[in-house]
């Protein structure tokens, strides 16, 4: 366990300088897994709401002045997630998606393409895939930090 935090917080400390401004929804049915992702970007330096399912999702992005990132679940009761970032888009077209996934078969099944501003990540993952993913997201690049060597 004191391996895991002092990975989140060496991971944190170095995504924490680019971080600050970027807002993250983090959406998941399952109470554990929305706290330790929610927790893991919050660490990482992420101003970060929390929602159960898709239609407090939407309650609690009505109320953020700004929202640059959507977290969620893919498989959960009453809204997927790929409807909840439908519906977050017409509000914000911009919004970038995280799905995270256990059924990533069941993704592309219903979900045939992924948009530019979409990626996804299979559930269980890793407290460096998850930062990677939204880092990659948001700038393009795994490490926020890297220096271009041209």
């Amino acid at each position: 366990m004191g391996s895991v935090v002092t990975f989140v917080k060496n991971c944190a400390d170095r995504m924490r300088a680019d971080a600050p401004e970027v807002s993250v929804l983090v959406v998941d049915d399952e109470e554990a897994v929305r706290k330790l992702v929610e927790r893991v970007l919050r660490e990482g330096g992420y101003r970060t709401a929390m929602a159960a399912d898709g239609a407090e999702a939407i309650e609690v992005a009505s109320k953020l002045d700004t929202l640059h990132i959507l977290v969620t679940d893919v498989m959960m009761p009453q809204m997927q997630g790929d409807e909840l970032a439908r519906r977050l888009r017409q509000r914000q077209p911009g919004l970038k998606v995280l799905y995270l996934t256990g059924y990533s078969d069941q993704l592309f099944k219903d979900k045939i393409t992924l948009w530019e501003d979409e990626a996804f990540l299979d559930k269980p993952c890793s407290v460096k895939g998850l930062l990677e993913a939204v880092a990659l997201l948001l700038y393009g690049r795994f490490d926020v930090h890297q220096q271009s060597t041209s």
